[in-house]
């Protein structure tokens, strides 16, 4: 008698309920104070864009050229 294998589901997979990732931003930094923003937002002026350029490489390093 075959039995069908069971196929166990990741809990990192959340596929069925994907949340809209301005909405995870938005709580994040309610939350937590954790700003997730990308250098390229149409929504920033060049200063702002600069800016964010500019802390990202001051904390994180420049961009890599592999």
């Amino acid at each position: 008698m075959k039995i069908p294998a069971q196929h166990y589901r990741c809990p990192l997979d959340r596929s069925s309920s994907r949340e809209d990732p301005e909405s995870i931003k938005r709580q994040g930094w309610r939350d937590q104070h954790i700003l997730v923003v990308s250098e390229e937002d149409k929504r920033l002026d060049f200063v702002e864009r600069e800016f964010v350029r500019r802390l990202g490489e001051r904390l994180y390093g420049g961009k890599r050229h592999d």
